[in-house]
């Protein structure tokens, strides 16, 4: 556990710190598009991203080749190195769409030649425990198609949920945490190697999306793009395909019986296959539900729209940050409810909490009249912006200001009144800047956006 979490650290704080640069970068590089009309921010804001958490997870890849547990994972398995090939160009693909603009089945056919780089190297599935049925063998053509849909299908969902400050990455974190929890007991608990790349795709995946977090959420500096979207939906999709089609049912079989008895009771307690699906299912219900949405329209399935989830949050009068919470609670809701079905009962309490807390806090943000504040104790662990006490120091000096603006207009006639619209200052309509800032300049903006 102690190298997963170090392989985690690692790659938390390289992409932490390379986010800044990549920042800088990307302003000066262009890639900073004009605002659309589905976008929910209003300034424009640098993309690129995903080049940071790209070389976050090369650097965990690199410390885990040399750490004397996680070295054993390079060594018998290939996995490793089909993710970093597939990575290497999915991320690739993402970059020049973050700059270029790309087509949109230019970048399918870019993510199937990825999925099929990673079946060629050895990371596709072998087989699938089925209730009721078993364990299914499947043919080679059967799991390369199996596989590139799986990782087609992920890589998309995670792209389409990327639509709000913070959103794509942390819900990403929130599966692979339930997701790590998951792999690391089958490969800790029953001592199957084959689950060990896995576990450190999680690993990793979490390591990303933390380090990267705190420069995305909102308002946020930058914005992963596609080539940090497709990416993390890349590594989470390899997690899935790893130790759902590589690590056999059968090895942890706990009842006697016949095959199809073992696997019909042991479906329910390691659910093989119901917990890959459950880590994207949000981003997956979106998906489909933008496809059914276009293609009844008329259009192509394609075609942006502002009608995913996180957009029909902010339609209904929920806040850009009230938004991004419900939609946590909700992933951390399906993904550690499902995984209460294969812990045991010394480490049940820990998944229960996390989804009493996770139902709790959506409850939560559900009522109206509810204003989520930040406890006094965390405020040294949160952005400024979001310490209540700066909050309360504000609202106060903004107060004052406008009480001696009254009392001076009241003071002397012959300035004009400040409720005279002729007389206030013009009110800028438009974008200040990079997100309300420049390359070198802090976040703030000095004009007034309606």
């Amino acid at each position: 556990m102690r190298e997963y979490l170090l392989t985690l650290c690692i790659t938390a704080a390289v992409t932490y710190l390379l986010t800044g640069p990549v920042r800088k970068f990307a302003i000066v590089a262009g890639a900073m598009p004009e605002i659309r009309a589905r976008d929910v921010h209003r300034e424009p804001t640098p993309r690129l991203g995903g080049i940071a958490m790209f070389f976050g997870l090369c650097a965990g890849l690199l410390v885990a080749d040399h750490l004397t547990n996680l070295n054993e994972v390079f060594e018998k398995s290939n996995e490793p190195r089909a993710l970093l090939s597939g990575a290497a160009l999915i991320w690739l693909i993402g970059v020049l769409d973050d700059k270029f603009e790309i087509d949109a089945l230019i970048k399918l056919g870019g993510q199937m030649i990825a999925a099929g780089v990673m079946v060629m190297q050895g990371l596709t599935i072998l087989w699938l425990p089925v209730p009721l049925v078993g364990t299914v063998a499947l043919t080679q053509w059967q799991g390369t198609l199996l596989t590139v849909a799986l990782v087609v299908i992920t890589i998309n969902a995670v792209n389409f949920v990327d639509g709000l400050d913070g959103l794509a990455a942390g819900m990403v974190c929130i599966a692979s945490a339930a997701f790590f929890m998951y792999a690391y007991r089958i490969w800790y608990s029953y001592g199957i190697e084959a689950a060990a790349p896995a576990t450190l795709f999680a690993a990793i995946l979490m390591g990303m999306c933390l380090g990267f977090l705190p420069h995305n959420m909102h308002p946020a500096r930058i914005f992963m793009g596609d080539s940090g979207s497709m990416l993390i939906g890349l590594v989470l999709a390899a997690g899935a395909i790893s130790v759902t089609g590589q690590v056999d049912p059968d090895i942890m079989r706990l009842f006697s019986g016949s095959e199809r008895n073992a696997v019909h009771q042991m479906v329910p307690v390691y659910i093989p296959l119901l917990m890959p699906l459950t880590i994207i299912a949000i981003p997956a219900a979106d998906l489909i539900l933008a496809i059914v949405r276009r293609t009844w329209r008329g259009q192509s399935p394609f075609a942006a729209d502002r009608g995913h989830l996180h957009h029909r949050l902010l339609e209904i009068g929920h806040s850009h940050s009230r938004a991004v919470l419900i939609m946590y609670f909700w992933s951390a809701l399906i993904a550690f409810g499902a995984l209460t079905y294969s812990v045991n009962a010394a480490s049940m309490w820990i998944v229960l909490g996390v989804v009493i807390l996770s139902a709790i806090g959506l409850a939560l943000l559900l009522l109206p009249r509810f204003r989520p504040r930040t406890p006094r104790w965390a405020e040294a662990f949160v952005p400024p912006r979001y310490r209540r006490r700066r909050a309360m120091q504000a609202e106060a000096r903004e107060s004052g200001a406008q009480a001696d603006r009254h009392g001076s207009a009241a003071a002397d006639p012959g300035q004009p009144d400040a409720g005279d619209e002729d007389a206030q200052s013009p009110v800028t309509v438009g974008v200040a800047g990079a997100n309300g800032a420049t390359a070198i300049g802090g976040r703030g903006s000095s004009k007034v956006r309606i």
